[in-house]
């Protein structure tokens, strides 16, 4: 197999730059389409609820029949996210109060703010993707040890997990995650606090907002569990179940964007971002958040576009794309320790690993 060497670094500017003319102007406008597709998600975790309240109605022994609704609230979980992704990142409601009423609905399921994902994803996370200034990346093993970095270490996948709590992370590790970013962001925002694998700082109106937000999130919440009267069933089934469901999806995704690659100071999306291969179905789904190499080179584009900017880096930037089988990228974590140890190697939390990232050498692509 070849091996081709990345010799420098190419920012996400510059990317943008070459690949832009390339592409048809349609890719750049708005589709109001995916706002009518998170409404139809928020529709059918109401109906969701609205069925599980008659569940008490039901013998025992016929409850298993609303696990398929389990399931697809679930997946309405992960659509939620995902298309308010979107919306935050382009321009498809421009009327502000609306963009912040569904943007919160559509997040609310996640317990995650509008205005503080815009700062800890869209700033913080974008401009600064898989750098030392990066929240979302991996702790590095002389950070200090602390309950984030003990969590996380008992969660994520990596050579060293337990498969029992590997199991229970995919479920809980977003609100893990979210937790200590929020919590820092809300309670601290000094930019010195230890436990978030980057503390950073909002602004005193932002502060503000996400308090307010989160305050509406938490009513919204506890009227859910008010309408399905605390019942423990009804909770496990229509609520507790398709949340994680829900977070399971969404983290797979997440742990595969990033954690594999190495650490850049130079914001290159084809050295620090991993685009995979789902099958076409979950595309579908899911808004194509599988090409996510494609999304840090253009994050407002029309999702849509994505396979036409994948075909495009393959021509012009093949040697340098990290596209792998969803299945492979899971492996490899499985098979790496998961703290950095310098920027090209990682380590367990400890420190007393050394494996070069396999990703730090490109493999020539893969053929289709």
């Amino acid at each position: 197999m070849n091996i081709v060497h990345r010799t420098r670094w190419i920012t996400q500017a510059e990317y943008a730059k070459q690949l832009r003319p390339l592409l048809p102007p349609d890719a750049f406008l708005p589709d109001h389409t995916k706002v009518w597709i998170l409404v139809l998600n928020i529709a059918i975790l109401v109906l969701g609820w609205g069925i599980a309240d008659h569940l008490t109605q039901w013998d025992w022994y016929y409850l298993w029949l609303y696990l398929p609704v389990s399931l697809v609230m679930g997946n309405s979980v992960i659509v939620l996210l995902f298309s308010t992704h979107d919306l935050l990142h382009s321009r498809m409601i421009k009327n502000p109060l609306l963009r912040r009423v569904v943007s919160l609905l559509g997040l609310t399921m996640l317990w995650t703010p509008p205005t503080f994902w815009k700062a800890v994803h869209n700033r913080e996370h974008h401009s600064n993707t898989n750098s030392r200034q990066d929240p979302d990346r991996n702790y590095t093993s002389s950070h200090p040890e602390n309950w984030g970095k003990w969590i996380q270490n008992l969660f994520v996948p990596s050579a060293e997990v337990n498969p029992l709590w590997l199991v229970i992370g995919m479920s809980h590790a977003w609100g893990v995650h979210t937790f200590r970013n929020l919590s820092s962001a809300l309670l601290f925002n000094h930019g010195q606090t230890e436990y978030p694998v980057v503390p950073f700082k909002v602004s005193a109106k932002e502060r503000w907002a996400i308090a307010l937000e989160l305050a509406l999130i938490f009513g919204i919440h506890l009227g859910i569990l008010s309408y399905l009267g605390f019942h423990p069933v009804k909770l496990l089934l229509s609520y507790f179940l398709p949340i994680w469901i829900g977070y399971s999806g969404i983290i797979f995704y997440i742990y595969t964007n990033h954690m594999l690659c190495r650490m850049t100071e130079i914001n290159d999306p084809l050295i620090n971002s991993i685009s995979i291969r789902v099958p076409k179905f979950f595309d579908l789904l899911h808004f194509n958040f599988s090409y996510h190499t494609e999304h840090h080179i253009f994050p407002g584009l029309n999702s849509d576009y994505y396979p036409v900017v994948q075909e495009l880096l393959k021509t012009h930037y093949g040697a340098r794309f990290n596209l792998l089988d969803a299945g492979k990228a899971w492996r490899l974590l499985l098979k790496t320790p998961r703290h950095y140890k310098d920027e090209n190697t990682f380590t367990d939390c400890s420190g007393t690993k050394s494996v070069p990232c396999p990703l730090s050498q490109v493999e020539a692509q893969e053929s289709d």
